[in-house]
Parts: C-alpha cells; structure tokens; sequence
C-alpha cells in the first residue's frame, strides 16, 4: 500500500474510533514527499458539517506553511472528494489528487455526495436559492476592484 494513503487510512481509522466522523482520512504532502498536515472528518467532535478530512488538512497545511497557496503539494485521501472538498482543493491550488474509495462507495454507505453532484448540475431538490439585493451587493465587489483586492 503507498505509504500516504496508508496514512490517511489510518488517520479515517483513528477519527472513527475516537467517533470524530465519518470514515475519511487525508494528508498532505510537500514537493519532498515530507508530510505537512493530517486530517480526519471531524464533523461529529467538531459540530462543523465542514470538517471533512480534506478541509481538516488543507486548513493545518496552510497554517504549517503560512501560505493559501498549496501548489507545490499532493493530497491523499481515502475517499474520493465531495463537492466541497474538490471546490477547497481547487482554491487551495492542489493540482495532485489520489483517492482511495469512490463517491459511489460512500454513497452506498449512506453519505449523500451525489445530492449536490445532482444539485450541481441543475437539479435542485434540496436547496431554496433566490438571488436578492445584487445591485447594493455587487457594490462591495465594484469596490474591491477598484482598490487592487487580491485575486487568489
């Protein structure tokens, strides 16, 4: 078994035993093949429904390198990424990914990944989503332009 994903098995290992989550384990990997962050879902001992194990480690990564630019790193984990997950994989600049179940396997197993799969494509069962107040809202992005604000 490659020896991050063995860690990121035994990190989603811990978290259930501990009853900190689900089954979800990652690590983070710098460019030298050095360990920068752990994760396991957190959601329970947390009661934050964003503490997937993948959030757990980005956020500690990007504490452990006092950066939000996590380019130069490789993430494991022991499920494929929700949604969410994916989305902060992408804002944190992670171009390597390696997974071990699939979002199938933890649909199988009850968790509901493939709602908003479904919601992102236009079937919206689950969400009320109206837009309101664009024109005094986009103001504060009008600003923010205006003064340089930082893409990242």
């Amino acid at each position: 078994m490659n020896k991050y994903m063995k860690q990121a098995k035994e990190n989603a290992d811990r978290g259930i035993n501990n009853g900190e989550g689900g089954p979800f384990g990652s690590v983070i990997v710098d460019s030298e093949g050095n360990i920068i962050a752990n994760g396991n879902n957190r959601v329970l001992k947390d009661k934050d429904p964003t503490a997937h194990a993948e959030m757990v480690a980005i956020r500690e990564a990007c504490k452990v390198l006092n950066t939000n630019d996590l380019s130069k790193c490789t993430l494991y984990t022991s499920c494929e990424p929700c949604p969410m997950c994916l989305s902060a994989i992408i804002w944190a600049n992670i171009k390597e990914v390696y997974f071990g179940c699939t979002k199938n396997d933890a649909a199988n197993i009850g968790f509901r990944d493939n709602d908003i799969y479904e919601f992102i494509k236009g079937n919206n069962n689950i969400l009320h989503l109206k837009q309101i107040d664009r024109d005094k809202c986009i103001e504060t992005m009008e600003k923010y332009q205006k003064n340089a604000g930082i893409i990242y």
